[in-house]
């Protein structure tokens, strides 16, 4: 089973908490926004902890240092529509989506070309307010949505 951890940032705002979401890179996702929006997260193997993989990635997806994770909040696991088991943290941090240097991939493009293209893991990141997050998100990840609410109320 693939396994991916990631740190949800969340801020205080006078109305009400937002989330730093990413815009999956790459050309499936170039014009959807709905259910294109992920936690900065990745994978990793099973004898590497969890909150290590999950700072790792969050460094490699947004080409930042973590935060130093103090008073991270567990907000347990999801399992998304394809199987993949993701765990995170809510860790309250102010980022400017300027700084972000995303990592990047490879792939094939366009399919059966023989060609490779380079693409970004994350094309952009943005602060959201919940309620318009949870639209955009991956369906399952909507749950740690709901549960930073719960925690900030």
């Amino acid at each position: 089973m693939k396994r991916s951890a990631g740190l949800l940032l969340y801020r205080r705002t006078a109305a009400g908490p937002e989330v730093l979401l990413g815009h999956m890179g790459g050309p499936f996702f170039a014009r959807r926004d709905r259910g294109a929006w992920t936690v900065p997260k990745g994978e990793y193997e099973e004898d590497e902890p969890a909150w290590d993989a999950a700072r790792r990635e969050f460094q490699e997806e947004l080409g930042l240092p973590p935060p130093d994770g103090a008073g991270a909040v567990p907000l347990g696991e999801v399992r998304q529509s394809g199987g993949k088991l993701v765990t995170v943290w809510a860790v309250e941090a102010d980022l400017d989506p300027a700084t972000v240097v995303p990592g990047t991939f490879r792939m094939r493009w366009p399919p059966r070309s023989g060609r490779e293209q380079e693409f970004p893991e994350l094309d952009r990141v943005a602060w959201f307010p919940l309620d318009r997050a949870r639209e955009v998100i991956v369906t399952a990840q909507a749950a740690f949505l709901d549960r930073l609410a719960e925690h900030s109320a």
